[in-house]
């Protein structure tokens, strides 16, 4: 009898503590969906959900095989971001992240380690997304050449207090490629270039072409090689119908005053003509009758 209250005893003190290891742990639900977010640099990691008023996130990130390192205003956050764009500092290495599920600042707990989850890994020089670059359009005199002045798009990165741009990381790995085609056509053509003056010869003279840019890293995975399209830019078109010179009220009121001048041209000529008539009817009248 006494052997059997003992393990019930047991039983009810070990039900006890898994319940409050339970209540402790489950007090701090780990994170969800952590994710890399990087555009030219700016490398943002992310998560889900937003924690409520009895816990908070911390992250600790390292490059693979380092050690971890913590940003002071992602400790004991109440966010689901943390920007670690100006500590991944070596581009080309792979980095990992875990987001931990603490007590809110200023809190304690009994937990000794607390529940996290981990992001895949990330580099930054192969996976950042390269945003639209602008560009300037000129057109030759002779109409023969079509030249495109592309900017470099700026990064998140400053080196010695100069912000830098993606063709000082990249260097010659940069290329850009452009995409035309005949203006209201579909049909395509491509063209890449290594440099951020690209000239387009054998164009067709007189004729309305319409570009967009990508920047192009033929040196990453397919799915990170081009950057984000740029906005389409058209050249003038010389053989433009008058529809498209003119809005269809400056060609209404054009034609009408075409056919108000004619109204009146004819309306002279009418009344000209009948005045004439008239005068020469009267000179008739007017003249004495020939002897017989």
């Amino acid at each position: 009898m006494q052997t059997v209250r003992l393990a019930a005893a047991l039983f009810f003190f070990s039900s006890v503590l898994l319940l409050s290891a339970q209540s402790a742990s489950g007090s701090y639900p780990r994170a969800q969906n952590v994710t890399w977010k990087s555009t030219n640099f700016k490398t943002i990691l992310a998560w889900e959900p937003k924690p409520s008023a009895e816990y908070s996130y911390t992250v600790e990130f390292s490059k693979v095989g380092g050690d971890k390192q913590r940003k002071p205003h992602c400790i004991r956050s109440s966010g689901t971001v943390c920007d670690l764009s100006s500590s991944l500092t070596e581009l080309d290495a792979y980095y990992t992240a875990d987001v931990l599920s603490e007590p809110p600042l200023g809190a304690n707990s009994d937990l000794t380690e607390f529940p996290y989850t981990s992001s895949p890994r990330f580099c930054p020089y192969k996976e950042t997304d390269i945003g639209k670059p602008d560009f300037k359009l000129e057109v030759s005199e002779d109409k023969k050449k079509t030249t495109l002045y592309v900017t470099d798009p700026l990064t998140a990165l400053f080196k010695d207090g100069s912000q830098l741009n993606i063709r000082d990381i990249f260097s010659d790995q940069l290329q850009y490629r452009v995409t035309y085609r005949k203006n209201k056509s579909t049909g395509k053509k491509v063209h890449d270039a290594k440099t951020n003056v690209i000239e387009l010869t054998g164009l067709d003279r007189g004729e309305s072409y319409c570009f967009y840019i990508q920047a192009y890293i033929p040196s990453r995975s397919v799915d990170k090689q081009l950057g984000e399209v740029s906005q389409t830019q058209c050249s003038n078109d010389d053989s433009k119908s008058i529809l498209e010179v003119y809005s269809v009220g400056v060609i209404a009121a054009a034609i009408f005053l075409i056919l108000l001048l004619v109204g009146l041209i004819i309306a002279v000529s009418v009344i000209c003509c009948r005045r004439r008539r008239k005068a020469l009817k009267s000179g008739k009248e007017g003249l004495p009758l020939r002897d017989v």
